[in-house]
């Protein structure tokens, strides 16, 4: 039955990629393998690092333990996070996320070998949260969206331990240091879900300044998490 109405939804309404525009699925294969890659930088002087490390010399108490990203905000990678962000297309979060784990295996990044040390034991997913009244306009986070998948497929455990309590302006037109106002004090944890003695996998859809996933990562340490590592689709 459910391959029956699938089938129906396709003659109805066809996959589109958000790409090239051609028709068959959301993100085509030829798209995918257009996405521009750089090397990794360390999440504090932004700065090439091997694996995405902090650098020692950058480490900090309540700082991000490394930065991993699919790739340069730019098309078609952008194209497909603005059609998932702001046109809700959120068939979208499993085939980025499924890009992502592609990646992971071939080129096995430095985290991903951590992980797979500990079995996936100790670490866990944890999206960067939106307010709630912005969530309720949008519809979803997609951040969450990416990151239930991202758990689900990993085997790990996901857990929406941050929430936002008061809501900020928008920081696509704000500058460095107006971002890191903007967003100060954003963020609580959210008493429900235990943090203490666990690694986490902090999940954003782009890295820009990083204020956000630095403000996210000292909330999350300062309640007892070990390593908190930044995962985004772009930077």
């Amino acid at each position: 039955m459910q391959i029956l109405m699938n089938f129906i939804l396709d003659l109805l309404f066809p996959k589109k990629c958000v790409g090239c525009g051609n028709f068959d699925s959301y993100f085509c294969t030829d798209c995918v393998s257009n996405i521009m890659q750089t090397d990794l930088v360390c999440p504090k002087c932004e700065k090439p690092a091997v694996g995405g490390q902090t650098h020692p010399i950058c480490r900090r108490h309540f700082g991000l333990n490394g930065l991993w990203s699919l790739g340069i905000y730019e098309d078609p990678l952008k194209k497909a996070i603005q059609k998932l962000k702001y046109k809700r297309v959120k068939e979208l979060s499993e085939v980025l996320v499924d890009v992502l784990i592609e990646y992971w295996a071939k080129y096995q990044p430095f985290v991903f070998d951590q992980i797979k040390k500990d079995k996936g034991e100790g670490w866990v997913v944890v999206p960067v949260p939106l307010h709630w009244w912005r969530q309720n306009q949008r519809g979803f986070n997609q951040s969450g969206e990416i990151g239930k998948l991202l758990a689900k497929k990993l085997g790990l455990e996901y857990s929406e331990a941050l929430k936002r309590i008061r809501p900020t302006n928008s920081q696509v037109k704000l500058k460095g240091i107006e971002r890191r106002e903007n967003i100060r004090n954003a963020f609580s944890l959210n008493t429900k879900y235990l943090i203490h003695n666990t690694n986490v996998l902090l999940i954003d859809d782009v890295w820009t300044t990083g204020s956000t996933l630095r403000e996210c990562c000292y909330v999350l340490k300062r309640n007892g998490a070990k390593k908190v590592w930044a995962l985004t689709l772009a930077r």
